[in-house]
């Protein structure tokens, strides 16, 4: 997947558990645990509102996008055909 999770760096520089920022956005400690290691495939908009909202940042502190090798490889076989 080309979209990275960073809240696990996000977490560190603020400097709180899993377990309390879990509790302070109101989610399970395992579905907050899926989310920092990236075994999901979507995030509900009201979950990134809340992290957000706990942690003080921005969306992007979060996730990042890259591209993927062999998406790059499609792009550029489409601009020769």
């Amino acid at each position: 997947m080309a979209i990275i999770l960073r809240l696990d760096r996000v977490m560190a520089d603020r400097k709180i558990s899993l377990n309390e920022l879990a509790d302070k956005v109101g989610i399970a400690n395992v579905n907050l645990s899926n989310i920092k290691t990236g075994k999901i495939s979507a995030i509900r908009f009201s979950t990134l509102d809340a992290i957000c909202d706990v942690l003080d940042c921005q969306p992007g502190d979060i996730l990042e996008y890259k591209r993927m090798e062999n998406e790059a490889t499609k792009d550029e076989s489409k601009s020769l055909d």
